[in-house]
């Protein structure tokens, strides 16, 4: 390779992004160092263009398949540029002494009412978090999706004040998406497609908007939550906020990919957004090889908060994901309404299910044939799961047929009875899903059961088989139920603890509403998701961390109108600080998948409290250096470091001063290897800010996990002033445990500020370990 000195004397510091796509080249996100570009080039984009060019000249043409193409150029939290490069191209920039690193770009997924009532938000409250932000009114969430139905009654502009004059923004018109498509409340639409393209050649146009517009229906519903606006008896959370919106189209039938993800964050920020709403998720890697990782630092350090979805993979554990400590990681749990749709089966006996099927019902009184799939099958595991094409029409017509879960949609396993001459379906959970049970809009009378009640269905069927009477059932569709206990209960399908990536780092941090949410839905699409749903409806009900995070982003853009001075990190602070753990019955909160109580693996700090949150009394505040620290003791060398922070780090003195629990966050985890020691201890320092009344008086209460020993100096805390910051001292003594190799065991406690007034809880993780 040859490169020439005056291109080496400004040779940019880059952080390449590499998305395999196929074997003759390859997309990359290439950092470059944000000093001045030569004076040589007019733009950024020539002088990147012209560092490709030297790069191998021999393959600087500007086609589709050639791999030198630029995609996107970024220049507000990422400085640089994606490209299509050539594996060669590709190592001879990773051998250069000015390449941070070369990431292999991941493809992500979308982690797919009654929420004000829940929350404690009320319109008619002459106090209280509402009434302090005014709304919101002046603040503005940029929600990264599948894009926006900007027609949708929950997005009008009716009584808003003129667009903020801080928004930078655009309103960039597209396929069915003119300009006027936006108004005072969404403010700015954009969409980022060339990653897509670049790995997936042009977009079918037929299936697909080329603008903001949402085809598949996320985007609106996951904006509506975050900043939507009511109507009729549809109230939710969200239309009581008057928060600006600003859509942001990165997902695509494909999926949604790192380059434009990045484009996007690039973009929101440049523009002016408070809240970037992020309900998008893949597998955990380390921070410096994570483009939302490292898009959501760039935005924290720029003022904005960043809130994700946790994920989609519980219950089980270490199924977080967006588990960096920049980003408030939101995991679901119910609200206490629900959808009764049970199951009669003909003996009498009455199981529990859920249902949002609006069409005609079965007819009253009537009880009608049931099988299970997996018996009358060609092939019992594929028709079990009502899969395309494994039901026979001979075993199914006119009858009710139990699927399991699994492998398709939900609402695809109907369509599948459907097709096949089935009237209704019963869909019954697998051991792992346990008793969590999602309300989805069926094309058929169908309803969801819990594992236990597929088991129980599934033995009258055989049983009855065998009789004179054969098995026969009925779905009672019940409407709508309020007041459910208990609640919240933290939903089945949320992911868990704990972090894959950084264990000392309690996530999820909290969790919001995400069951059954109700918000508005586009045209063009029906309520199912499935392409031969042709039903309209202007809302839709939803399930998935994707819900609760755009509820934890409407609650930041409040706080943040509220509290103006409010760094990201105060307000993830507040939030946490002030999230409660025990449901409306008095018990702590429950797990769905087990019907036992949830830890904090499961729901973090607890469920977000927002009337408390704006007034939490003392916050945990950090800033972008507190993050180099952090990244320094998580052993991150230089290059990583400046991969993800843009900033030069000298990891000397974080190192010697402390260790990776000590980041200033609200919840304090350890991890303690036994390697045979009977005792072990730790300390953490946190740091307190005084947001609350000017001289307060806190005093510590400790809750130590069980077979430890926590000490807190001091235990008394005197603030004379507001902004005021103090710090203690947190020993923790623990004792070995009896593990099998391979094994840990998990137990939690808190440590509580309080001044009378104002109650500061913190979680206290301690997790034992014995290597193999």
């Amino acid at each position: 390779m040859s490169i020439s000195p005056a291109t080496l004397a400004h040779l940019p510091l880059l952080l390449l992004l590499l998305l395999p796509t196929s074997s003759l080249s390859k997309t990359f996100l290439v950092r470059v160092h944000h000093d001045s570009k030569p004076s040589i080039f007019p733009t950024h984009k020539h002088w990147y263009e012209s560092t490709l060019t030297s790069l191998s000249p021999t393959t600087t043409t500007t086609t589709d398949q050639t791999p030198s193409r630029i995609i996107h150029t970024y220049d507000t939290i990422f400085h640089g540029f994606s490209a299509k490069l050539s594996p060669l191209q590709a190592k001879n920039l990773e051998s250069l002494s000015g390449i941070v690193a070369v990431i292999p770009e991941q493809i992500r997924k979308l982690e797919t009412t009654r929420s004000p009532e829940f929350l404690g938000l009320k319109t008619t409250d002459s106090a209280g978090l509402l009434k302090e932000s005014d709304f919101g009114s002046d603040f503005v969430i940029g929600v990264i999706d599948t894009g926006i139905w900007p027609e949708r009654q929950s997005f009008n502009d009716r009584d808003l004040g003129p667009v903020p004059g801080k928004w930078k923004g655009e309103c960039v018109s597209g396929k069915d998406f003119p300009t006027t498509s936006c108004n005072r409340k969404l403010i700015g639409a954009r969409y980022f497609s060339d990653g897509y393209e670049a790995t997936n050649g042009k977009m079918n146009e037929t299936t697909e908007y080329r603008s903001p517009r949402d085809s598949d229906g996320h985007g609106t519903h996951t904006a509506s939550i975050a900043a939507g606006r009511g109507k009729g008896n549809f109230q939710k959370f969200s239309g009581f906020n008057l928060a600006r919106l600003a859509a942001y189209k990165v997902c695509w039938s494909a999926g949604c990919y790192d380059s434009d993800i990045l484009a996007a964050f690039d973009a929101a920020v440049r523009d002016g957004v408070d809240v970037v709403s992020l309900s998008v998720g893949g597998v955990v890697v380390p921070y410096y090889l994570d483009a939302i990782a490292i898009g959501a630092f760039g935005a924290a350090d720029a003022g904005v908060f960043v809130s994700a979805s946790a994920g989609n993979g519980g219950p089980g554990g270490l199924t977080v994901t967006n588990v960096a400590p920049w980003v408030t990681t939101v995991g679901a749990g119910t609200l206490d309404r629900d959808f009764p749709a049970n199951v009669k089966l003909g003996n009498g006996k009455i199981i529990p299910g859920m249902s949002v099927y609006g069409g005609p019902g079965l007819a009253p009184g009537r009880l009608y044939p049931l099988i299970y799939a997996g018996n009358e099958g060609s092939d019992g595991y594929s028709s079990s799961l009502c899969l395309e094409g494994s039901l026979d029409p001979k075993f199914v017509k006119n009858k009710i047929v139990l699927c399991d879960r699994g492998i398709n949609s939900r609402a695809a396993k109907g369509e599948v009875v459907q097709k096949a001459g089935g009237i209704g379906m019963i869909l019954a959970n697998g051991v792992f899903d346990g008793e969590g049970l999602v309300a989805d809009c069926h094309i058929i009378p169908a309803t969801a059961v819990g594992a236990s009640s597929g088991d129980e269905i599934r033995k009258y069927i055989t049983s009855a088989s065998k009789s004179k009477s054969p098995p026969t059932a009925t779905i009672e569709f019940q409407g709508t139920r309020l007041h459910v206990r208990p609640a919240p209960v933290v939903a089945s399908f949320s992911a868990r603890g704990p972090n894959p990536e950084t264990p000392e780092i309690l996530k999820p941090d909290i969790i919001a509403p995400g069951l059954n949410i109700l918000a508005a839905w586009p045209d063009r699409v029906g309520p199912s998701g499935l392409p031969s749903d042709k039903r309209q409806t202007e809302f839709n009900i939803l399930s998935g961390t994707s819900m609760a995070c755009p509820h934890v982003s409407g609650l930041a853009a409040l706080l943040k109108a509220a509290h103006p001075e409010w760094s990201p990190a105060a307000i993830r602070s507040a939030l946490m600080t002030t999230a409660y753990t025990v449901d409306n019955r008095g018990g702590t909160i429950g797990d769905e998948s087990t019907g036992n109580s949830s830890t904090v693996m499961d729901f973090g700090a607890g469920h977000v409290h927002p009337q408390k949150a704006m007034d939490p009394g003392l916050v945990y505040d950090m800033n972008s250096y507190d993050y180099v620290d952090f990244l320094c003791n998580s052993n991150y060398t230089t290059k990583n470091i400046q991969a993800i922070t843009r900033k030069n780090a000298d990891c000397r003195g974080a190192k010697k001063a402390g260790h990776i629990g000590n980041l200033n966050y609200p919840s304090l985890t350890a991890v303690f290897q036994q390697y045979g020691r009977r005792k072990m201890s730790t300390h953490f320092i946190r740091t307190a800010t005084n947001v609350g009344d000017a001289n307060a008086v806190y005093q510590v209460a400790v809750k130590p996990p069980s077979g430890t020993l926590v000490t807190v100096e001091p235990e008394k805390l005197v603030f004379r002033r507001v902004g005021q910051r103090l710090s203690f001292l947190v020993r923790v003594e623990a004792v070995a445990v009896k593990l099998s190799p391979g094994s840990s065991s998990t137990k939690s406690g808190s440590i509580i500020w309080s001044d009378g007034k104002h109650v500061v809880t913190s979680p206290l993780v301690i997790t034992m370990q014995t290597p193999l």
